[in-house]
C-alpha cells in the first residue's frame, strides 16, 4: 500500500471516527479492548497498513460499508467537504420572534447540550438543517435562502445544500 493511499485510508478513518463522536481512548472502550487506540491510531496516520479482513471488522464496528472508508469513493467524488454552517447568533437575535422562534429555541438547545454560550455564532450540521426544515415546513434549499436572508447563514451555505442535493 503506498503511503498517500495508506494517509487517504487514515484520514476517511479518523473521519468516521469522529463523525460518531469517538475519540481514541473510546474506540477501545467501546470496543472492549479488541480496537486498541494505538493501533486504530497508527492506521488513521497512515503509520501501519490494515489488512482487508481487518478494514471489514473496522468498518462493521463502525456500522458503515467498507467502501466509505476507502479513499477515492467519495459520493460524487467530491473530495472538499461542504461549507461549514455557521448560525450568526447576534443577528438571529434581531430577526422577529414569530418568524425565527423555532430557530433560536434550536440554537438554545444545542448551545446548553454542548456548554457553548459564546453567543456570537453557532456551528450547525447537515443534519441540524433538515430538521429545522421539518419544523420550518419547508425544504433545506428552501430554508437555508430564508437564513441568508435574514442574516443568520452566509451565503456559503448555499454550497453545502448543493453538495447534499448532489
Amino acid at each position: 500500500m503506498s503511503s498517500e493511499y495508506a494517509k487517504q485510508l487514515g484520514a476517511k478513518l479518523r473521519a468516521i471516527r469522529t463523525q460518531q463522536g469517538l475519540s481514541l481512548h473510546g474506540v477501545e472502550e467501546k470496543s472492549q479492548g479488541r480496537w486498541k487506540a494505538v493501533v486504530v491510531g497508527s492506521y488513521e496516520r497512515g503509520d501501519r497498513a490494515v489488512t482487508v479482513q481487518r478494514l471489514a471488522e473496522l468498518a462493521d464496528f463502525y456500522g458503515v460499508p467498507v467502501q466509505e472508508l476507502l479513499p477515492g469513493t467519495t459520493p460524487g467524488g467530491a473530495a472538499e467537504p461542504p461549507p461549514k454552517l455557521v448560525l450568526d447568533l447576534e443577528r438571529l437575535a434581531h430577526v422577529p420572534q414569530e418568524k425565527a422562534g423555532p430557530l433560536q429555541r434550536y440554537a438554545a438547545t444545542i448551545q446548553s447540550q454542548r456548554g457553548d454560550y459564546n453567543g456570537k455564532v453557532l456551528s450547525i450540521r447537515q443534519d441540524d438543517l433538515r430538521t429545522l426544515a421539518v419544523i420550518y415546513d419547508q425544504s433545506p434549499s428552501v430554508l437555508t435562502e430564508q437564513l441568508i436572508s435574514w442574516g443568520v447563514l452566509d451565503a456559503d451555505a448555499r454550497r453545502a445544500v448543493a453538495h447534499e442535493d448532489s
